[in-house]
């Protein structure tokens, strides 16, 4: 899955096959920026401070953010300089035009130690996963075969209930990046978020889905022909930046942490200024991303702060 979403994102463009909350309105990486200039704040303005962004995608999230937080928070703009973690040159270069002022990394390792603010968004999905299958009192673990998954027994205890036949899935990626953000932010103030799709307690079930041309796909076609993504299990991520000692804030629905940062009045303000047809354009971008029948529910938002650094907007 790793090696596949590398070759995919290296010689494509993802957005020819779906799009992200920060392409559907300006206002999501608005009120981002907007949450990360508060946050800051409440911590104690910490300056100089690293901006950081996992999978940033063409830039766009980082670029309404900064255009936000330099009205709104010219001094956190001031203090701060912008990381973008990001390994696809073709998207590098898509990066480049919208945020010419970033410094780019390869991993979050290479980011300068210090106070961080950190998003990632529709990051967490695309990274790799194992699956295991309860096989009467056992499990098996799958792998990809020349003819499609196989199956070898796995010495493998899930942490969850099952019945036979059920796949339980494991994200070590995902934790492994949970408890490394979590380190730093008890070295450092900081906060981090996330906002991916996934439910809120752990559950069994094969998630793993593919997109090529905006249709689903096969996960076991030609590698790098297709995205592939996977349910974030938030519980088990929040559990791993806990346990490395970060404070953990929900996970809470899309719709509801975005309405409370602002998102249908932010809109409105928009629709103002703008002919019928484009304010009934901006107004359906944000019922898109808050009713829960379409992405303001599946979708999560979740946040590691240092410790004792109370709570962030959005997650009262």
């Amino acid at each position: 899955m790793a090696h596949a979403n590398a070759a995919y994102y290296s010689t494509h463009d993802p957005y020819a096959d779906f799009t992200t909350a920060p392409e559907i309105t300006q206002v999501f990486g608005e009120l981002l920026g907007l949450w990360a200039a508060v946050t800051w704040r409440s911590i104690g303005a910490p300056s100089p401070l690293s901006i950081v962004e996992l999978g940033p995608g063409r830039g766009t999230l980082m670029m309404d953010a900064l255009r936000a937080i330099s009205r709104a928070a010219p001094d956190f703009h001031a203090a701060a300089t912008i990381h973008l973690i990001e390994t696809s040159p073709r998207l590098r270069a898509a990066q480049q035009e919208r945020v010419s002022e970033a410094v780019w990394n390869d991993t979050i390792d290479t980011v300068p130690d210090g106070p961080m603010m950190l998003w990632g968004n529709e990051f967490l999905d695309a990274l790799p996963i194992r699956q295991f299958v309860r096989r009467g009192a056992g499990w098996t673990e799958r792998f990809v075969g020349p003819e499609g998954f196989v199956e070898e027994p796995a010495d493998f205890v899930p942490a969850i209930e099952t019945s036979e036949g059920d796949v339980v899935e494991m994200r070590e990626a995902a934790e492994a990046i949970a408890a490394t953000i979590a380190v730093r932010l008890t070295r450092h103030k900081g906060a981090a978020l996330f906002v991916d799709y996934g439910p809120e307690i752990s559950a069994p079930g094969d998630s793993l889905q593919a997109i090529a041309g905006g249709q689903p796909a096969d996960p076991l076609g030609p590698p790098g022909t297709a995205d592939l993504t996977a349910h974030v299990d938030f519980a088990r991520f929040g559990a791993a930046a806990g346990a490395a000692g970060a404070d953990v804030h929900g996970p809470v629905p899309q719709g509801l942490f975005l309405a409370r940062l602002g998102l249908f009045q932010r809109t409105h303000q928009l629709a103002q200024y703008l002919p019928p047809r484009g304010a009934a354009a901006v107004m359906e971008s944000a019922r898109r991303l808050a009713e829960p029948d379409r992405m303001g529910r599946l979708f999560k938002a979740i946040a590691l702060v240092s410790p004792g650094a109370g709570t962030p907007p959005g997650f009262e």
